[in-house]
């Protein structure tokens, strides 16, 4: 995860990402589309109860992002998540055996999580 910031007309904006994280793009956008908009706080409490194996993910990527505000002196309580999104990365193939000596292919795909959060 690395952490950046940026000044967009007068509006800090703190990124943190993970990269190739192992579970499907598909998956993990069901989780991150609840988090989009919302307080950071509120963010926080919503991942944490959510059962989901990409919400774990998620919310580290988040605190990565709310430290790296807090850092750069952020009012932490006036930040929301202004950016979330999954990328898809790079798949691995890999072959399941089937019936007669033939093959299928098995797509393991990654994800790249991105967050950004912003004061309002």
């Amino acid at each position: 995860m690395n952490g950046l910031a940026k000044t967009t007309n007068t509006e800090r904006v703190f990124i943190a990402k993970h990269r190739f994280a192992r579970i499907a793009p598909r998956k993990a956008r069901l989780v991150i589309d609840l988090i989009r908009g919302r307080r950071c706080d509120e963010a926080v409490d919503q991942l944490r109860f959510n059962r989901r194996r990409s919400a774990r993910m998620i919310q580290e990527v988040l605190q990565s992002a709310m430290t790296n505000a807090d850092e750069q002196e952020a009012d932490m309580r006036r930040l929301y998540v202004k950016e979330a999104r999954v990328d898809g990365g790079p798949y691995y193939r890999r072959w399941r055996p089937k019936d007669r000596g033939r093959a299928h292919p098995i797509a393991k795909r990654t994800s790249h999580i991105v967050v950004a959060v912003a004061e309002r």
